[in-house]
């Protein structure tokens, strides 16, 4: 989608210079049109992203046109042309919802750098319309599972398999969502009215895992001064997610086979069974068929828990997914911290889907809430994402297979765009202070923002 814009004056010319103008310097779609009315049924007709509105015309006022589009279509932005003389109107109509004003005469370049600026905004808000969109869909199967074609088929199995009473492994780097996906097993099992109970393996001291898991009577051990109910009986008639499996110790392992096999166990210090009756889902970032072969691992309990095996590929290898997760990240942190952010810039956006995430889901959770935190505007900016080790990160994964002027560019560019979005935000864009505040010729300075693809409009309030 190209975008497409509305031209209304009731000056001929004036069309055909804008029409000229916009179309023999980009690619935009421009309709014309001298009619107030003509253009409030196009507009109810058609998708228009931008409006260039003259304010003075017989019949109907740019004002009362303006408030029709705003009925029509709040998202259509409305740039204002005018002369002169009725710029405190402009300035009035701003208010109602025009997005910008041009005064007459006007320089072509002028009026193309608006117009462009106000078309990337449209393309922006469009983009992050549709990823909320696509977003508030993923909402509706309680986690956030992803697009892409590896995430879809891996969702479609869980459904398949998960009102069945088979036990699950779910592997994959950490970071990938593992908890997730069991959590979606047990939503959509037949056991969802029952409890959820998540234990991580790797974080129960070895003295007490026993007690954790069935439990233990009073007088059962020194500190036992009551009976405890264990996570075994605790999630009776649910599911018990078993985080970390591979960190189990041997006799654990032999205890927990025991109870699966015929659903007993056995409190510590008790002289009586119990029954419960669960599904086990476990979770590991390790190979535990290698862990088998180096007998670390029972064989026995890996094909008894393997019943159901789900791998989750970690989030380099499903990019897609990216600007779905962070959305979802952003709607979050932008809510719990009560700020106005709304989406990404395109900068920031490709930032994040070509980083590598070695911390997968985690590590993008926790970029998103500090990008947020930090986030001055209400778009997410490049520089916003890991502001202070993105250079760091950069320089040792990506530049030292690359000559040495390549990279000395790329971690001076980076350094430019980082340290030059400081200064031109503490001065709102003024050039002329950020000069002064930098200790270089304002000259110099519009150097070193055009290496860094920085414009001073950006930062204007």
């Amino acid at each position: 989608m190209l975008g497409k814009i509305l031209a209304i004056d009731d000056e001929i010319d004036m069309l055909s210079l804008l029409k000229r103008i916009i179309e023999g310097k980009t690619d935009y779609e421009v309709t014309v049109t001298p009619e107030p009315k003509r253009a409030i049924r196009l507009i109810q007709d058609t998708y228009f992203d931008l409006v260039l509105l003259d304010l003075k015309m017989p019949g109907m006022s740019g004002m009362e046109v303006l408030r029709k589009i705003k009925e029509i279509e709040p998202d259509t932005a409305v740039i204002i042309i005018t002369a002169y003389g009725t710029i405190e109107s402009a300035v009035e109509a701003m208010k109602i919802g025009a997005i910008d004003f041009i005064t007459k005469p006007f320089k072509p370049e002028q009026i193309l750098l608006t117009i462009q600026r106000t078309m990337d905004l449209q393309k922006l808000k469009r983009e992050n319309k549709a990823l909320k969109e696509e977003l508030a869909k993923e909402k509706e199967a309680d986690f956030i599972i992803g697009k892409s074609k590896v995430m879809q088929s891996i969702y479609r199995y869980i459904l398949q398999v998960a009102k069945t009473s088979a036990t699950v492994v779910i592997s994959g780097e950490s970071g990938t969502g593992k908890e997730l996906v069991a959590r979606a097993l047990h939503h959509h099992s037949l056991r969802s009215s029952k409890p959820f109970v998540p234990v991580n393996c790797s974080a129960i001291p070895e003295t007490l895992i026993e007690s954790e898991f069935f439990g233990h009577v009073r007088g059962a051990f020194s500190g036992a001064i009551r009976d405890k109910i264990g996570l075994v009986e605790e999630a009776n008639g649910g599911t018990l997610f078993l985080d970390e499996v591979s960190d189990l110790n041997l006799l654990m392992q032999t205890k927990l086979l025991r109870f699966l096999q015929d659903g007993e166990f056995r409190p510590v210090g008790s002289t009586k069974n119990k029954r419960a009756d669960i599904r086990i889902i476990a979770a590991t970032n390790r190979d535990l068929l290698e862990l088998v072969k180096q007998g670390r691992f029972r064989e026995d309990l890996y094909y008894r828990l393997n019943v159901i095996s789900i791998h989750l590929p970690p989030l380099r290898d499903r990019r897609e997914d990216i600007p779905i997760l962070a959305h979802y990240f952003l709607e979050k942190y932008a809510k719990a911290n009560k700020k106005s952010v709304k989406g990404f810039s395109q900068a920031a956006m490709s930032k994040l889907i070509t980083r590598d995430w070695s911390g997968n889901i985690r590590e993008l959770q926790n970029v998103i809430e500090r990008a947020v935190i930090i986030c001055q505007g209400e778009y997410i900016q490049a520089s916003e994402i890991d502001p202070l080790t993105s250079l760091q990160s950069e320089s040792s994964k990506e530049i030292w297979d690359i000559p040495l002027k390549k990279a000395k560019r790329r971690i001076l560019v980076d350094f430019y765009h980082q340290y030059l979005t400081y200064v031109l935000r503490q001065c709102k864009g003024n050039v002329s202070e950020a000069a002064k505040i930098c200790g270089v010729k304002r000259q110099y300075l519009h150097r070193l923002m055009k290496i860094a693809n920085l414009k001073s409009s950006s930062f204007r309030e």
